[in-house]
């Protein structure tokens, strides 16, 4: 039975992932950007993972299958891992808003990665203007000028590689059609996203020596690796498991506007006019490409009766 809670959870995962990018934007003021990260899921796995212990069987926990493995190195892989620290070194140079409107392509690349390796994803013409809508948006946004380049374009280009790499993560997850749950998984994915950051981390030759300590720093750690963290990690691939890697992707079209009202009003960002514009078109193409998406969702968790209080709705089938 999902109905009103299952959107308040939407609505939360949305929220706490938009203010990732606030936070990570003023967390980099303190700390090397991969170190960031891997400090960020050294948190993030330690809450989970006791979080887990408590609420699931040790059964439960364990994998078990083929699919297990590869839903796990999937999520901690690529979905967590490699998008988060291609992201937080982008984010040096770029804003919130900017950071958070390129890395929200996921809703616009997943579909591309479903046609190819799910049968029961796939992008309709619709779909397809709407990618195409959206990718001209990320021009507007990145301006592909010499200059602009020159002048942080890279960074961006990163957040966008690391967009891809959550997307295609997602819908790897959806294929390896795990007999974990997505919280057993998540805590699983955790450590090796853990590893895989310090990893990275040492091999750009960051040192812990280069952080500097102060309450800042610790509460835009605290509120990267516990709220945007473990428990949005929870809500965000409980939503992959019941409503598939597209749906599920359609958070993203809230974030952008998070992140940028949270760096205007904690941090005195601003965007640009051409920014502005970009997202507006990014914007389009999302509702262009996700009309439907969201009007089969919305028929699938809206009350069964608009005039009464109950509420009789089945989670989607792996088929959806």
């Amino acid at each position: 039975m999902v109905g009103r809670r299952t959107l308040a959870l939407f609505a939360a995962a949305s929220l706490l992932f938009g203010g990732t990018f606030v936070a990570a934007k003023a967390g980099l003021a303190y700390f090397p950007p991969v170190l960031f990260v891997a400090f960020r899921f050294d948190i993030a796995a330690l809450a989970l993972a006791a979080f887990a212990v408590a609420t699931i069987p040790r059964s439960e926990l364990v994998p078990r299958t083929r699919g297990d493995l590869l839903g796990i190195v999937a999520t901690g892989g690529l979905v967590i891992g490699l998008a988060n620290a291609l992201l937080f070194v982008g984010q040096q140079s770029a804003t919130s808003a900017v950071g958070a409107i390129i890395f929200g392509l996921n809703p616009i690349l997943t579909p591309v990665f479903a046609a190819l390796l799910l049968s029961d994803e796939r992008l309709s013409a619709r779909g397809a203007g709407g990618m195409a809508l959206g990718l001209l948006g990320v021009v507007l946004v990145v301006d592909p000028d010499p200059a602009t380049l020159l002048a942080g374009g890279f960074g961006k280009l990163l957040i966008l590689a690391g967009a891809a790499s959550g997307a295609l993560g997602t819908v790897l997850v959806r294929r390896a059609d795990a007999t974990l749950s997505s919280t057993a998984r998540t805590a699983w994915g955790l450590p090796l996203a853990a590893a895989l950051t310090h990893g990275l981390s040492l091999a750009t030759g960051e040192s812990a020596s280069a952080v500097v300590w102060s309450g800042e720093a610790l509460l835009a750690l605290g509120y990267v690796g516990v709220f945007a963290g473990a428990i949005a990690y929870i809500v965000y691939f409980s939503l992959i498991d019941t409503a598939g890697a597209i749906k599920a992707n359609l958070i993203f079209y809230v974030v952008p506007a998070v992140a940028t009202v949270g760096g205007w009003t904690l941090l005195g960002e601003t965007i640009s006019a051409l920014t502005v514009a970009g997202f507006l078109t990014i914007f389009a193409g999302f509702a262009l490409m996700g009309s439907e998406s969201i009007a089969t969702w919305w028929g699938s968790v809206r009350p069964a009766s608009a005039g009464g209080d109950s509420e009789s709705v089945s989670y989607p089938s792996r088929a959806d």
